[in-house]
């Protein structure tokens, strides 16, 4: 089964912030995996905050796109109205933000029964999907 990884897995891997080593190298080897799966969203997300002007460590575009393009070896999970239902259901059972809700209904879409991210609860299984902190 693959599993789902989150914007924060693509950005810390290419971090170069001293403090983010470790967490730098767990992303890039969760990366080097062969059962990744993420969705338009986690590649959405991506673009903006590796190209952002305020970011100290900003990517170019060119750069950018072509991780993207890599990580698109991957499952991708399009946006569609059964996602966005999908995910306004899991908003409205959980204490999720909509764009979080949005990851995990991705993930289930993709058939994951993993999804990697920081920003959720770490242990908690939302529709057959567990959060897995891999930073912890």
């Amino acid at each position: 089964m693959p599993h789902f990884l989150d914007t924060n897995v693509l950005l810390y891997s290419i971090s170069r912030a001293p403090e983010e080593a470790s967490k730098c190298a767990q992303a890039r080897a969760l990366l080097d995996r062969d059962e990744g799966a993420i969705s338009v969203q986690v590649l959405q997300e991506f673009y903006v905050q590796a190209t952002r002007p305020s970011r100290s460590d900003k990517l170019p575009h060119d750069i950018a796109v072509g991780l993207m393009r890599t990580w698109t070896r991957f499952p991708v999970q399009e946006t569609t109205l059964a996602l966005v239902a999908a995910a306004l259901e899991i908003k409205a059972a959980y204490t999720l933000s909509y764009w979080d809700s949005a990851i995990v209904a991705a993930a289930r879409a993709l058939g994951c029964n993993v999804l990697y991210s920081e920003d959720m609860n770490h242990g908690q299984i939302i529709g057959g999907v567990t959060i897995t902190n891999p930073f912890r």
